[in-house]
């Protein structure tokens, strides 16, 4: 299948891309539930190395603005703001533990090719407790010239808050809360009453409350932005049938040119390449301002060249390297709201990442993994001293629509670029490098997509019935309108109690979980028939998409353990094993 894929031929699945395309409303109906035939790569293909490593790398990518922006945003908070040199050891740890993250859940999680990351949930109440009086950051800290990097009351200064407020201990309690719900299957009984009228706001607002920050990331430079967005729509969508021919060698045939679709394959990597080097020469042609203070500066490339001269060539993170983990009781019930949230998000994004990979939608057991192999992920989170948690990545889940390889051989990839780079400081230094303007670009794309994977799901519903169109604008609007209201007037919800604040603050202030709830509630109490809702649509289309083998295929354990663990009688009960 591989060669099929370079060079074009009779039966060649990009074929079936224009096909596709080509046909009309009845037609595409007709092919429900076959979408992984209009793949590149499916979920179970497996591409040759060299691709694997380039979109594994593309992957990483799409991931940075994520993993970058989460301790550069804490870093302020914890007294970092001076020292670049520090926050690039934080940067590169949640790198690395993203990375061990990602290959525990494609190996022996959800099984589907979905990255983890960071996650925003964990930094609002990391923020909240920092803001505390006496948390405050000393004078002296706020002076460049004041700060020595090295000196032993420096050092504590800013290692206290990271174990304490942000509350290393407190993720590593919370995160088992997390695995409980995971592996008890708590998660995966709850899926009985999850449906398309639950799913599709819950993943609509994972990217529409992001519009503030991908707008003001883009709007550095706008010009540059709309350049990045410009590449990657013209290689995603105008050239992702144009044929490139490439020098290649085959024992049979030697060396000879083979047709690639590299445009279909690398838009993103492609696109951000050449506005990077098109940002590097009009850096050095002066053609950007200089000074910090004028409109366009963050679109030079040479603003973080201290990060990189300063960045060691080799260090390994391990755990406790910033002491011994301390709980923070707020901290506990503050970061134990961020894992529901990022549950709820996280269920969305399996079911988008299927959709979009040529997967089965996921059975309750790989769910059950998945969210438990996120709490692992967490407490490693916590060990290591990342400042965050983990979560899975709903801007590549994008990704996956855009360049339609949905191979979960690639985000291993990815997981081992992760790695890699987080022991490698100046490798993470180079790509933390990118200019601002263009990683709001990318996230301006992305967004979009994982926007209309959400409205998507829609498609099982009948969207003729009043019922539905209440449930779905009303949780939609509710999950805009809530957080905003909650983060411009929290005082009013303050009951005194600092630990039920900070809880019902991060749960009201998460468009995703305010909407998902409104809709799990509203679509299980309102009177509506099973095809009315969407369910019978939706199991129809499951059971059309793939038999039971090809299930086993998808979500089944690695390396045997499905086969032999799973077939014993006494497994059979697990929450984690097919029932």
């Amino acid at each position: 299948m591989n060669e099929a894929l370079l060079e074009v031929e009779d039966g060649d699945p990009y074929r079936a891309l224009s096909e596709l395309d080509a046909k009309g409303p009845e037609e595409k109906k007709k092919d429900q539930g076959k979408s992984y035939s209009t793949l590149v790569y499916s979920v179970t293909d497996i591409p040759p190395w060299y691709l694997c490593i380039l979109l594994g790398i593309q992957h990483y990518l799409t991931a940075l603005g994520g993993l970058v922006a989460i301790p550069l945003i804490l870093s302020k908070e914890l007294c970092l703001q001076h020292d670049p040199l520090t926050q690039g050891h934080l940067i590169s740890t949640i790198f690395f533990v993203s990375g061990i993250c990602t290959l525990l859940q494609v190996f022996f999680g959800v099984r589907l090719p979905i990255l983890q990351g960071g996650t925003f949930a964990f930094l609002t109440p990391s923020l909240a407790m920092l803001s505390l009086p006496n948390w405050k950051c000393p004078a002296w800290t706020q002076n460049a010239s004041q700060v020595n990097a090295t000196s032993p009351e420096f050092i504590e200064v800013w290692q206290s808050r990271i174990r304490e407020e942000v509350s290393q201990g407190g993720k590593m309690i919370a995160s088992c809360f997390q695995i409980f719900v995971g592996f008890s299957g708590l998660i995966g009984l709850m899926m009985r009453f999850i449906g398309p009228l639950t799913i599709a706001p819950t993943i609509t607002l994972v990217a529409l409350p992001l519009f503030n920050s991908a707008g003001d990331e883009a709007g550095s430079h706008w010009g540059i932005s709309a350049m990045a967005i410009f590449f990657i729509v013209l290689f995603s969508q105008y050239l992702k049938n144009v044929p490139v021919p490439l020098p290649s060698y085959q024992g049979s045939r030697k060396c000879h040119f083979s047709k690639v679709y590299l445009f279909q394959i690398f838009p993103v990597l492609l696109g951000l390449a050449i506005t990077w080097l098109i940002c590097f020469v009009l850096t050095v042609t002066s053609a950007f301002p200089s000074d910090p203070a004028v409109y366009g500066y963050p679109a030079r490339t040479d603003i973080k060249g201290d990060v990189l001269s300063q960045a060691p060539w080799f260090r390994f993170p391990y755990p406790g390297q910033w002491g011994i983990p301390t709980i923070s009781l707020a901290g506990v019930f503050g970061i134990i709201a961020g894992v529901i949230s990022s549950m709820v998000e996280s269920v969305g994004d399996y079911f988008a990442c299927a959709r979009l990979s040529g997967a089965p939608p996921p059975p309750k057991h790989a769910i059950n993994r998945g969210i438990g192999v996120e709490g692992i992920g967490c407490l490693l989170a916590g060990a290591w001293g990342t400042g965050n948690g983990t979560t899975s990545y709903s801007e590549n889940v994008g990704a996956l629509g855009i360049t339609r390889v949905g191979s979960r051989t690639v985000i291993v990839a990815g997981g081992c670029v992760l790695l890699v780079i987080g022991m490698f400081g100046k490798i993470g230094a180079v790509f933390a490098s990118i200019p601002t303007p263009l990683i709001g670009g990318l996230l301006l794309v992305m967004f979009g997509i994982i926007t209309a994977v959400g409205v998507s799901n829609l498609q099982y519903v009948d969207m003729n019935s009043s019922r539905n169109l209440f449930i779905f604008g009303f949780s939609i609007y509710a999950g805009l309108a809530i957080p905003s209201w909650v983060t411009k007037n929290s005082q009013v919800l303050e009951t005194g109690i600092l630990q039920l604040d900070q809880v019902i603050r991060v749960l009201l202030t998460t468009g995703m979980f305010v909407g998902g709830f409104l809709a799990f509630v509203l679509d299980n109490t309102i009177p509506g028939s099973q095809e009315e809702r969407g369910l019978l649509a939706w199991k129809e289309t499951s059971q059309e998409e793939c038999d039971e083998a090809r299930v086993l295929e998808v979500y089944n354990l690695p390396f045997g353990i499905g086969t032999k663990f799973c077939t014993f009688s006494w497994a059979q009960y697990l929450p984690t094993c097919p029932q």
